[in-house]
């Protein structure tokens, strides 16, 4: 069995995971698309949206790494839209156009059912109404061997972790101030949960901090 992982997600100086007011033209809320400006011009990012360019280094190895060795995904309901409520009979289809960049079954957390979707390019976004441990089941017997990632938001990391389901996190910290937003660490024990820093690397654009659950002294 593969290890549940979050990769590559990214967060402010003073600890804001997304911005405020999400919506169709701000997906990661105001000014949120700030703190992922490490990530955009990186080769892995470029060759993701269909050029041939881009940098690389360790922001890109970086990248790299939070999308490689996953056989399942799992999404908040947030991440995937900015629907409210209950499915409004629209077409959506998440943020990604008919090709995400997923590639593997990818799990949605929700209270309001809906039919799983198949996209281009081998992703399936499939609607779980029963939980966090339900979709984590799920993902699991998906991925076989591979790792699960908790893709996000916010929200969605921060109850997987709360409640120790996570082995390894990456954040890519970004030299950016939100001042107001989704809290990533607020009212979280990360010590107590058994997590602490097992690598930590300066980029070009963030500063890379992996902690993994166990190795808290």
């Amino acid at each position: 069995m593969g290890k549940v992982r979050v990769g590559a997600f990214s967060v402010s100086v003073d600890g804001f995971g997304a911005g405020p007011d999400q919506s169709l033209d701000d997906p990661l809320g105001k000014n949120g698309e700030q703190m992922h400006g490490w990530f955009f011009p990186t080769r892995f990012f470029r060759t993701m949206i269909g050029k041939e360019d881009g940098e690389t280094g360790i922001d890109n190895d970086f990248g790299t790494r939070a999308m490689t060795g996953f056989g399942a995904f799992i999404l908040g309901r947030n991440m995937y839209g900015p629907i409210r409520g209950e499915w409004d009979g629209t077409d959506w289809k998440g943020w990604w156009g008919d090709n995400p960049p997923y590639h593997a079954p990818t799990y949605i957390l929700t209270h309001h059912p809906h039919p799983p979707i198949e996209m281009e390019g081998g992703t399936t976004f499939i609607f779980v109404t029963d939980g966090i441990e339900s979709a984590l089941e799920q993902a699991r017997a998906a991925a076989g061997d591979l790792d699960v990632k908790i893709g996000g938001g916010v929200s969605t990391v921060r109850q997987y972790l709360q409640a120790g389901l996570i082995d390894e996190l990456h954040y890519a910290v970004s030299p950016v101030v939100l001042g107001q937003g989704e809290a990533m660490f607020q009212g979280i024990d990360l010590r107590a949960l058994g997590y602490a820093p097992t690598e930590q690397v300066m980029g070009e654009r963030a500063l890379h901090v992996v902690l993994s659950k166990g190795d808290a002294k």
